[in-house]
């Protein structure tokens, strides 16, 4: 199993990056808190990774800190949340808000995550407490997130539609809310919170 990736940066999109490690090439899929940590193309990024086996695929999923993977770690616990539905989660809320939303059961809160709904919320609330309790803990739930990282891109609304594909959701879902998140944005907007924006609108 890999725990941890080291390598050069060869292409990155806000769900997911590929690192050249000696040569070969691994495809990582990342929350929007990892990619607004990368640096350019080319440089070397060192990152944890939860390996994810199924019986017709193996997924790597990258995370810049401990927490976001923990965070991760801790959502696959609850029932009926897998590892895209955790990505999609961790990208719709900046770390340590998600923690403690979890540590405090806040069903409220826990609705604004993208493709939670109101009885996945309240399972979630019931079934992560107290390990949640336990790792805000161990590493503190107040920190403040930092300010996002500006995404150079030439067509905001297709980059918006690809990262909502490969954060699970179907076109027709995606082109239903490029338009409103766009409209929203204020103007010169960075990718991620366009996506978040867009997460928004797609939650149940």
């Amino acid at each position: 199993m890999i725990a941890w990736l080291e390598g050069n940066l060869r292409e990155k999109a806000p769900t997911r990056i590929v690192l050249d490690v000696r040569g070969v090439g691994y495809e990582l899929l990342v929350p929007l808190s990892t990619f607004e940590g990368l640096p350019d193309l080319g440089k070397t990024v060192s990152l944890l990774v939860h390996t994810a086996v199924r019986e017709d695929a193996i997924q790597l999923f990258g995370f810049a800190t401990s927490l976001e993977k923990e965070l991760f770690h801790l959502l696959l616990k609850a029932n009926r949340v897998g590892p895209k539905l955790a990505q999609s989660i961790l990208s719709g809320m900046e770390p340590h808000r998600l923690l403690r939303l979890l540590r405090d059961a806040d069903v409220k809160g826990l609705r604004k995550a993208p493709g939670v709904g109101p009885k996945m919320a309240e399972r979630i609330a019931v079934e992560l407490r107290e390990a949640a309790e336990a790792l805000a803990g161990r590493v503190g739930a107040d920190g403040a997130s930092g300010s996002p990282t500006l995404f150079d891109r030439v067509e905001p609304d297709e980059e918006l539609m690809s990262a909502l594909i490969n954060l699970g959701y179907s076109r027709s879902q995606a082109e239903r809310v490029v338009e409103s998140a766009l409209a929203e944005a204020e103007p010169g907007a960075a990718l991620e919170d366009l996506i978040r924006l867009a997460l928004r609108h797609l939650a149940p």
